[in-house]
């Protein structure tokens, strides 16, 4: 894809197609990272009054939704979608032989549901004319992240660099990692979601601006996964996003440009798929080296943003220009339209 950058093993970017065998390492940790796009309004009145509430909604929402690495719910915390993510997790138990790991991950998944965590994820409140929007980037968190080692080290025999192209031939293993990555595909969207639901809450407790989450979802779909094709054929995806004919997507440029709503044009070339988003210039490293606060504060003048040393490695600055690479994917995706943020938080 063009936002393709260096990652462990497969390119983040990158889309892989094979026959008759999975490799977790190029679906990586993330499992179910992907973006929720919701329109909150059309009224260029909600418009001003959400960017004249826009400093208390953003600690409102920085107080409601945990952010950040090791930042989970806690036990008395309010937490939507609890009843939908049990009805995954009893999916997930009549479908597995793996009970102990099972039993893991649903102790882990209420503590995630409902949080952003860190690193390229995001809440933006943006608009485009009289339109207001959310979008959302996260995936399954640690949830995730605990069935990509398990398989990763089943696959490998490694208790160490695991983190390799090592595929799962065995057909017993490889239908538990489907069956697991299935619960994380929809745990991912229930996270987003579940966040969404209280941006809602926070929109209106702050700005009194009332709309519904669920009716007014624009898409909400995964960027990080391995879906079959049939016929023992494989397509992994590892950052880059589903574009079939007609299909709405998200691909954000960075914290100052906001994000582009797409229509894919169901393009074979590129493998049905398109980048997710803008992709890295500078590897974190390089960034936190390169560029000064002073800049990444220059640059976000006007949005109500997290804008901290800590987060120097996603300023604007550590991304390449959306327009190019926009342009290197025209005979994949449509633009529809481009949502600036006014809005934006980051957790570290």
């Amino acid at each position: 894809m063009p936002d393709a950058h260096t990652g462990y093993v497969a390119p983040i970017g990158s889309v892989i197609k094979t026959s008759k065998v999975i490799v977790p390492a190029w679906v990586g940790y993330d499992i179910g990272c992907g973006m929720i796009a919701i329109k909150i309004s059309s009224d260029i009145n909600e418009q001003k009054i959400i960017q004249e509430k826009a400093q208390p909604l953003f600690d409102q929402v920085n107080s409601d939704i945990p952010m950040g690495v090791g930042r989970y719910n806690k036990q008395n915390d309010q937490v939507y979608l609890i009843d939908e993510m049990e009805i995954e997790v009893k999916k997930l138990k009549d479908a597995t032989s793996y009970k102990a790991l099972c039993d893991r991950v649903y102790h882990k998944s209420r503590p995630n549901l409902g949080t952003l965590g860190s690193g390229n994820h995001f809440i933006e409140i943006l608009i485009s004319n009289d339109e207001t929007w959310l979008v959302i980037h996260s995936g399954s968190r640690g949830v995730g992240h605990h069935i990509a080692t398990y398989f990763m080290k089943a696959t490998s025999g490694l208790k160490e660099g695991f983190e390799e192209t090592f595929p799962i031939e065995d057909p017993i293993l490889r239908n538990e990692y489907m069956i697991f990555q299935k619960y994380c595909l929809e745990f991912a969207l229930l996270n987003r979601m579940s966040m969404a639901i209280k941006v809602e809450k926070a929109i209106y407790k702050v700005a009194g601006i009332t709309y519904n989450t669920i009716q007014n979802l624009w898409t909400n779909k995964n960027h990080n996964h391995c879906i079959e094709l049939g016929n023992d054929l494989f397509l992994h995806r590892k950052g880059a996003t589903s574009s079939d004919k007609n299909e709405r997507g998200i691909i954000p440029a960075n914290m100052k440009d906001g994000c582009l709503l797409v229509e894919g044009l169901g393009n074979p070339d590129f493998l049905n798929s398109s980048s997710h988003g803008a992709g890295r210039v500078m590897s974190r490293k390089q960034a936190r080296e390169h560029i000064m606060l002073s800049s990444f504060k220059e640059a976000m003048q006007g949005i109500v943003a997290t804008v901290h040393t800590k987060i120097i490695d996603e300023s604007p600055f550590a991304y390449k220009n959306i327009t190019e690479v926009m342009t290197l994917q025209k005979d994949s995706v449509k633009v529809l339209k481009h949502l600036k943020p006014i809005i934006n938080w980051k957790g570290f």
